[in-house]
């Protein structure tokens, strides 16, 4: 089973401050570049991958999906979920997405955003999402950028310029990185974009777009902490069909 870490007490109460869980979608500076990149969800079956508080599975509702699946590892996120309704036309679950099981055919669009990550063996979960999924079907998620991953000191390195640069390490060496965020012990995996990608072309989806996360000017004058996101990539969002 894949690490756990969101029901530990220490990481959830931490999670739990963050602006994109008080805030939902709208706290998530780039849930407008991945809204960009979803269909028309009226009257679509959904299948949301990691879906922690069920902002994405509420706003899918909200916005005529036929029945939304949310589905996550921690007991925590789906209490939080279920407690802030509706009380039809969503379902939670808990899923280890390492071991995921889907029905063939079931669902019209996969999302998933910033969960992958925590799988290791994301080949294998391309494969169910694209069994999964109805002809012409849609797959778009966001996960961590590999490059913001890949270091494995924090914070910025200051060269002899006085310039600030992020101290990437090892970036084609792929495997479980630990990192101390919100609570000591975080397991992520790291792969490059590459390995990624392929992963999804061999499981037979076609990839429609690929963006690596910036901030817009506007996003950044209304937040000035997010210029920080310009010196290096932090979300990688694909879309991709089946």
């Amino acid at each position: 089973m894949a690490q756990n870490i969101y029901d530990q007490p220490e990481f959830f109460a931490g999670y739990s401050q963050l602006g994109r869980s008080i805030e939902g979608l709208d706290g998530a500076a780039e849930w407008p570049a991945l809204r960009a990149m979803l269909p028309d969800v009226g009257g679509l079956r959904i299948v949301d991958l990691g879906c922690g508080f069920g902002w994405f599975c509420r706003w899918a509702h909200d916005n005529g999906a036929s029945h939304v699946l949310g589905l996550d590892l921690s007991e925590k996120m789906l209490a939080r979920a279920r407690a802030a309704g509706p009380d039809t036309g969503i379902t939670y679950g808990r899923a280890d997405l390492d071991h995921l099981s889907l029905p063939a055919g079931g669902f019209d669009l996969a999302y998933s955003s910033l969960a992958l990550h925590y799988v290791e063996d994301v080949a294998r979960l391309f494969r169910t999402v694209h069994q999964a999924l109805s002809p012409g079907g849609h797959f778009v998620f966001s996960t961590e950028h590999p490059i913001y991953m890949s270091p494995t000191r924090p914070g910025w390195v200051v060269d002899a310029e006085g310039r600030r640069t992020w101290p990437v390490d090892r970036y084609l060496v792929e495997g479980p990185r630990k990192t101390d965020w919100l609570a000591k012990g975080v397991v992520k995996h790291h792969r490059t974009i590459g390995t990624t990608l392929n992963a999804l072309i061999k499981s037979g989806f076609t990839i429609g777009h690929v963006e690596e996360f910036r901030p817009t000017d506007a996003q950044v004058a209304a937040k000035p902490e997010l210029a920080e996101e310009l010196e290096r990539p932090m979300f990688l969002l694909v879309s991709a069909r089946r």
